[in-house]
């Protein structure tokens, strides 16, 4: 698995572990176990944690980004419901990653369509359009592997294509639809990279838990709590282990009548769960007053969630929401096995 570091932005920026690893005083480079034979099919702690160091920010267009490295490390691509393991190459040097917010408000970007190009003295190392991934010490980020030529600095050039699928509402509308490039530096030596904290936790490994969210100063892809989104919460059903936090908000930008939206997001820690497709039925005394598609959609109070235009929801509606895609993200350890088998979920309107 690839292990991310986050370099602090400035000259001198120490190493920093994720959150939940605090204190931990040993840097180690053991072998990483093997992946679990018996995970459970829900959010699990993992066999290892490791930390992280930023390296360098900048704005660029609509978007602020944050370039960051760790070790190489396995991670697990998911195309319909198939999850299928990225395992770690011979030549891969560190896990790059990189972080795409809004300026102003912090959230973070899903879908934007990533992609890196590292040079060194102006001649290309390697290239590669890296994936949209889901951890849970930093939520929803993007990420991939790749292979370094030793001790340098590095010039990588990030490109952004913008939000894809995903309307844009309130004071986001219109943002995010262009693209953008940015190069940012990466000093790299292997002596500093193998300072970065490295946990095993074979102890809590398979837990039904997550390891908590990092500290740091960049923006996490964190889903607000229920009780701080607009409009009044209709409930909260599991699906896949995923949180289906669900609000009906009257507001003028959304359409005419009530504004049905899902925010997905991960048990434990709240990290955004884009890239699904769902459904939403709602029926009243036993006829159905709504069945239809909820749009991705992306607002400053709701964030990243999925959402349509209904009559209304009153007391006593049942409402049913159906994921007929589960997220696409590729998924590092302990998110592999969850968010994948999600069946349908009906709740009352209280």
């Amino acid at each position: 698995m690839r292990r991310r570091t986050f370099l602090a932005a400035g000259a001198g920026a120490a190493a920093t572990g994720l959150a939940g690893c605090a204190g931990l005083l040993e840097t180690q480079t053991a072998g990483i176990p093997p992946v679990l034979s018996d995970r459970p099919d829900a959010v699990y702690y993992p066999t290892h944690v490791e930390g992280m160091q930023m390296e360098s920010m900048t704005t660029s267009g609509d978007y602020k980004l944050g370039l960051m490295y760790s070790y190489p490390h396995r991670f697990w691509t998911v195309s319909g419901t198939e999850a299928e393991l990225v395992d770690i190459e011979p030549d891969d040097a560190v896990h790059l990653m990189v972080a795409v917010w809004d300026p102003e408000t912090g959230i973070v970007l899903p879908d934007a369509g990533v992609s890196l190009e590292v040079t060194k003295d102006g001649d290309l190392v390697t290239e590669e359009t890296i994936y949209a991934m889901l951890s849970q010490p930093m939520g929803f980020h993007y990420g991939a592997n790749f292979p370094l030529e030793g001790t340098a600095t590095y010039q990588v050039e990030v490109s952004v294509g913008g939000l894809s699928g995903v309307r844009t509402t309130g004071a986001f509308e219109g943002r995010f639809a262009e693209s953008t490039t940015a190069t940012l530096d990466l000093s790299y030596s292997e002596g500093e990279k193998e300072q970065i904290m490295y946990e095993n936790t074979q102890d809590r490994a398979g837990a039904l838990e997550a390891v908590p969210p990092m500290e740091t100063k960049m923006p996490l892809g964190v889903a607000p709590a229920q009780a701080d989104l607009p409009g009044r919460a209709l409930g909260a059903p599991k699906s896949g282990d995923a949180v289906l936090a669900t609000q009906a908000v009257d507001a003028d930008r959304f359409g005419d009548g009530t504004y049905l939206a899902v925010s997905a997001r991960s048990p434990y820690n709240r990290m955004v769960l884009p890239s699904m497709a769902l459904r939403a039925t709602v029926a009243r005394d036993g006829e159905t007053v709504f069945d239809g598609d909820l749009t991705p959609t992306f607002d400053p109070e709701l964030h990243h969630h999925y959402g349509a235009a209904v009559e209304s929801i009153e007391s006593g509606d049942e409402v049913t929401l159906t994921p007929t895609i589960p997220p696409q993200a590729a998924r590092h350890e302990g998110y592999e096995t969850a968010f994948v088998e999600m069946a349908e979920t009906t709740f009352t309107v209280a």
